[in-house]
């Protein structure tokens, strides 16, 4: 890439700069594993099919991350009228792309949690020896 057309790495971090609410959507644990799944399945799924694989995530925290998603352009919710009502979720094109990028992430993550648990545990035997920080 051109040195002229590089953004302005600083920008992201500024305190002023709207694009913190967007990493504030990928540093949420939540938010990262629904664009994760629903990348993963390309394919719509129901809620309760998302609570299934998102183990550990409460109805109220689902729902609030998906309406948040939503609201953010990277969700889209469709509502059948039937009865009771079926509600599906799927990625709008802007989501695919962050869904990707969240897999990524997941596969580094799974690729380097052996390197990552070995430093914490470094750590944690530094603190110990020690009695500091």
């Amino acid at each position: 890439m051109r040195a002229d057309v590089l953004p302005d790495l600083v920008g992201p971090y500024g305190p002023d700069c709207p694009s913190r609410t967007v990493i504030g959507t990928f540093a949420n644990k939540w938010s990262m594993l629904v664009l994760g799944i629903l990348k993963l399945n390309e394919r719509p799924l129901r809620f309760n099919e998302l609570r299934r694989r998102l183990d550990g995530i409460t109805q109220k925290v689902l729902t609030r991350t998906l309406r948040a998603l939503e609201r953010d352009g990277l969700v889209r919710r469709t509502v059948y009228p039937t009865v009771p009502p079926r509600v599906e979720y799927t990625l709008t094109e802007l989501g695919v792309s962050a869904g990707r990028l969240a897999n990524a992430i997941a596969e580094w993550s799974v690729v380097h949690v052996p390197d990552i648990i070995k430093a914490r545990e470094d750590f944690d035997d530094r603190i110990t020896a020690t009695g500091t920080l």
